[in-house]
Order: structure tokens, then C-alpha cells, then sequence
């Protein structure tokens, strides 16, 4: 079992590497089982369509539907409470967050992605005011 993940990035202008993988499967005495994962749902279609002229034809496909709003909220809420202490981000950014990315992607890599850089600029801003206050006692 050969199973890649991002396919997608081994394309290339002959495709001979994308090629190559998908017929080693089909070559006599193989046992090998192919998995390949792609963001691209047109992968095969845009850049394999000489597969379908093999005697196997062209690879089947599973398509995995974008996480909806509800779904990503409740990613965010599962992995940011992991983090022992006051919650990170208010349950409404969350939504907020979820309901942003569900619309344009619903991809949960990108819904994390968000919510770590909001913390990061967060971050910033409580660094800044932390150098700007004075030092008990003393003066600035």
C-alpha cells in the first residue's frame, strides 16, 4: 500500500512521475494499491488523461466534501481547548472563523491557519503595551 499525500505537487510538465505511479499498480505480478491525495478535484482529468486510455482505465475517485460551518467551529473548539488555561479565542471569533472559511474553502488547515495568526497578532499587540507601560516604582 503506497498511500501519497499532495499529489497534486508532483506535477510536472511530461507528467512522467504521476504517470510512472499510476501504472506500477498495473504492471504483471503487482500488488501495489495506490492512494493518492490531492486538493486538485480535476487532477486526473486536467493532467492524467492519457489514464483513461490504459487497460484499467482511469483511477477511481473519492470525493471528500469542504467541511461545513458547524463541522469547522467544532474542529477549532476540539483542538484550541486542548490548551490548558482561559480560552484563547472567544466562541463568537470562533464561529466567526468557521463561518469565513466554510464560505470560501472549508478547509480545516486553513481555519487553524487563521486562528493561530489572529492569536500571533494578539500576541503583538500584548508585547507592545507590555514594553510601552512603566516599571513599578520607576519612571519611563
Amino acid at each position: 500500500l503506497l498511500v501519497l499525500d499532495e499529489l497534486d505537487q508532483l506535477e510536472s510538465k511530461g507528467q512522467d512521475v504521476l504517470y510512472t505511479l499510476f501504472e506500477w499498480p498495473w504492471l504483471p505480478s503487482s500488488r501495489l494499491v495506490l492512494v493518492g491525495l490531492a486538493n486538485a478535484l480535476d487532477l486526473t482529468d486536467r493532467s492524467l488523461a492519457r489514464l483513461r486510455a490504459l487497460p484499467s482505465g482511469s483511477p477511481r475517485l473519492l470525493h471528500f466534501p469542504p467541511y461545513t460551518k458547524e463541522q469547522l467551529t467544532c474542529i477549532l473548539q476540539e483542538r484550541l481547548g486542548q490548551v490548558a488555561g482561559d480560552p484563547i479565542l472567544d466562541a463568537a471569533a470562533l464561529q466567526f472563523c468557521a463561518r469565513k472559511v466554510s464560505a470560501v474553502s472549508g478547509d480545516a488547515r486553513k481555519a487553524l491557519d487563521v486562528c493561530r495568526r489572529a492569536v500571533e497578532v494578539v500576541e503583538l499587540e500584548v508585547r507592545g503595551q507590555t514594553l510601552l507601560k512603566p516599571l513599578p516604582g520607576g519612571e519611563l
